[in-house]
């Protein structure tokens, strides 16, 4: 089995702590433009929590029959911690013993995580924004309301924008750094094979 250079070693394990600073921070985003909201209006994810402008947009969507934005409505909050840090032990224990083998899975279960993660986001935007109250004042035949994943989506007058924060770019940073790490190596073990 290959094993890492402890200068990466230590790396990996510099950064797995980091994500520590995941709990800290917000991780997504949405941002919500129109006329007569030129400042905008905005929804920060956290690990366990939503915080911006949640009682503005609640009685918007009102009129359009959406439900109300609530805590209790994401039971993904209760156990993001708990990921999280499975993820921070995992990195740790990859850094201790050093295998390759290992930091390649721990790549495998961070892209499988991060491609979870969007779709269940699809998943609740979809519901979010499809089931509407048939007694909304507002009704636009066959019109939806689902907020865009990640990029930009227009709804009615609304330009919706929908994209990582901080925690995510966190996350985003480390794995890519462990990318690196990751074919560095196999680079070094063709170049010494030749």
């Amino acid at each position: 089995m290959t094993v890492m250079e402890n200068r990466f070693r230590w790396l990996i394990a510099a950064l797995s702590l980091c994500l520590i600073a995941i709990l800290f921070v917000p991780i997504w985003r949405i941002d919500l433009f129109a006329p007569q909201y030129p400042e905008g209006l905005v929804m920060k994810i956290w690990h366990n929590d939503l915080k911006g402008d949640i009682e503005i947009i609640n009685g918007l969507n009102h009129y359009i029959g959406m439900r109300h934005i609530s805590v209790e409505m994401f039971p993904e909050f209760v156990i993001i911690k708990f990921v999280l840090f499975g993820y921070i032990l995992l990195g740790l224990a990859v850094a201790y013993f050093g295998y390759l083998r290992g930091l390649f899975w721990y790549i495998v279960m961070t892209i499988f995580g991060g491609i979870f993660t969007l779709y269940d986001f699809y998943r609740w935007g979809y519901e979010y924004g499809h089931n509407l109250a048939e007694d909304a004042a507002i009704k636009v035949p066959g019109m939806s309301y689902q907020p865009p994943v990640i990029g930009h989506k227009r709804l009615l007058n609304f330009d919706s924008y929908s994209m990582p924060d901080v925690g995510a770019w966190i996350l985003i940073v480390v794995v890519t750094v462990f990318f690196g790490i990751y074919f560095y190596h196999l680079w070094k073990m063709k170049k010494s094979s030749v």
